[in-house]
């Protein structure tokens, strides 16, 4: 977990923090706590952000902790996962919709998707259902567009 603050003034660097937890995929907590699963990935990204707090005047603190029951970790787990499987769902449904198009835009949506599916993967700790249907799609479209493009 980070517990962090900020002031309110200048804007810039809370707005920066904020732009690289929702990168990371923070579960938010409560205003300036946020939380991510335990690993070395994760904590080495939340000593950077610590770091770029207090160097932008504010406190910042790492905690490694764990939810008091089982209960409210799977409700942290299914509220983290389901965020995650919104941006899986807009994937598929982009996929879907840029079948209809022409061949010169199904190309750059697919890499574009591509792209757009290795940043949800990089803050999928829990990954859902949705995952394996997003990855679907996109091979879908990318194969429809030639023999000689490989997924």
């Amino acid at each position: 977990m980070l517990a962090y603050r900020l002031p309110r003034e200048p804007s810039t660097p809370r707005i920066t923090v904020w732009r690289r937890l929702k990168r990371l995929g923070v579960a938010q907590l409560s205003d300036g706590l946020v939380a991510l699963p335990f690993d070395s990935r994760t904590l080495e990204a939340l000593e950077w952000i610590a770091e770029e707090v207090t160097e932008a005047g504010g406190e910042a603190t790492i905690w490694i902790g764990e939810p008091a029951s089982q209960g409210q970790a799977r409700a942290l787990v299914r509220r983290m996962a389901g965020a995650i499987s919104k941006e899986y769902a807009r994937v598929i449904d982009e996929a879907l919709l840029a079948q209809e198009c022409e061949l010169k835009v199904r190309r750059r949506t697919v890499g574009r998707l591509r792209r757009e599916l290795r940043r949800i993967r990089r803050r999928d700790y829990f990954p859902p259902a949705e995952r394996e249907r997003a990855e679907a799609a996109v091979e879908e479209l990318a194969a429809a567009l030639d023999p000689q493009v490989t997924v």
